[in-house]
């Protein structure tokens, strides 16, 4: 039981980092900038993605 709810939960982080990546890839910053943020999402997919959701590139307005 333990182990497939662990595997629902990252399933659902691996969709989430996947839609935060294109959300980067699709975003007006620079190259530079996105390249960073796609890195701390692949290197740290559950921590990278909430510092993504919280800090990272947003639209302008």
């Amino acid at each position: 039981m333990e182990f497939q709810i662990a595997g629902v939960l990252g399933f659902l982080i691996f969709i989430a980092d996947i839609w935060a990546i294109l959300n980067i890839v699709e975003s007006r910053e620079t190259s530079a900038s996105k390249l960073l943020w796609i890195l701390l999402i692949l290197f740290l997919p559950f921590l990278g993605l909430l510092v993504w959701w919280f800090a990272g590139p947003r639209e302008r307005a």
